[in-house]
């Protein structure tokens, strides 16, 4: 900014490879380059900012740094065309919270083409309640619509995961749109809250993890959403319908992929991995036009606790351990 201004952050620091995090006031002068300041007034506690404030997953290399993966805020300055100052705007993706300083503040400076406008529907919490996570559930449906998905498709819709962030709008959309959903989880006391989701049965984290007999399961499901990855993601491909797609999200449960080629060749299924760091603006527009108009804000914030800037910390291992369910918005100037 013009004039150098403090505001206050979750601050990470690494010293001997070990990372802390705490809370500091930093002076505006010390954010990274940007053609557009906001000043933050609501982000979001995602499972990989739980990583970052652990210091997991490499995630960051550089340090100091501020995480938070999303943002949602007012502009303060801008030497971009495209935002004025004043404008609501929304920052997902592009790896901000992990190359580049995150939302976990009350001041950010981004660039300009990582930012799309706060549609006139949303409130700037309201977003954040969407945030990354119901931009990539929205991601994850458009594709899973392009290879042919419908509500008319015989048999239930399976979203794995489901009672975290992606998996927990993604029952919300896929539902209100007339889909019928199989939500899986590891966590049998949130079956009220995703039958409350419109998740039409549960099924639970250990039978999804059974490994089918031979080759080929009975036919299930005619699409997944899957938000863990790791040897469950191998096994429930093989119980998916003919032609059927799947859209891989999340990898909680591992990065190592075991699967054979039967259910691609026997069954000709699709496997579409979505990642929603880079995706072009008109796209992500897109996304949040029919987030607008298809996701049931009721629903969702039924399912939505707010915290403070200074909860985050203590949070961040909770998310990892699975404590943390639904959406969890951060009020960043509580």
């Amino acid at each position: 900014m013009s004039t150098d201004t403090s505001f206050n952050a979750v601050f990470l620091e690494q010293a001997d490879d070990a990372v802390s995090a705490s809370m500091q006031t930093l002076s505006t002068d010390q954010l990274p380059e940007g053609d557009v300041t906001i000043a933050v007034e609501y982000s979001t506690l995602n499972y990989k900012d739980g990583l970052v404030l652990g210091g997991l997953g490499r995630l960051v290399r550089d340090y100091p740094h501020i995480p938070g993966i999303d943002m949602a805020g007012t502009v303060v300055e801008s030497s971009s065309p495209d935002y004025a100052v004043g404008d609501k705007v929304i920052s997902t993706g592009w790896r901000v919270g992990e190359i580049h300083w995150g939302g976990f503040a009350t001041m950010a400076r981004l660039k300009s083409e990582w930012l799309v406008p706060l549609p006139d529907a949303l409130s700037t919490q309201d977003a954040m309640a969407i945030g990354t996570a119901g931009l990539t559930a929205m991601l994850a449906i458009m594709a899973l619509e392009e290879q042919g998905l419908s509500p008319d498709s015989e048999g239930e819709v399976l979203v794995t995961g489901a009672a975290g962030g992606v998996g927990s709008v993604a029952v919300s959309i896929l539902s209100n749109l007339g889909y019928r959903v199989a939500a899986g989880t590891g966590r049998a006391e949130t079956a009220d809250y995703l039958t409350d989701l419109g998740a039409t049965s549960i099924v639970s984290r250990d039978e999804l993890g059974e490994a089918p007999k031979g080759p080929l399961g009975s036919v299930r499901w005619s699409a997944i959403i899957d938000n863990v990855g790791g040897a469950q993601l191998g096994n429930i491909l093989t119980s998916l319908a003919y032609g059927g797609s799947c859209a891989a999200v999340g990898n909680a449960g591992g990065i190592k992929f075991t699967a054979t080629v039967i259910p691609f060749l026997l069954r000709g299924i699709n496997l579409i991995g979505i990642d929603s760091n880079m995706v072009v603006k008109e796209r992500r527009l897109i996304a949040w036009d029919r987030l607008v108009k298809e996701l049931p804000m009721d629903k969702l914030k039924s399912g939505t606790s707010t915290v403070g800037l200074a909860d985050v910390i203590d949070l961040g291992g909770k998310i990892l351990q699975g404590q943390v369910r639904g959406r969890t918005v951060v009020d960043v100037n509580k």
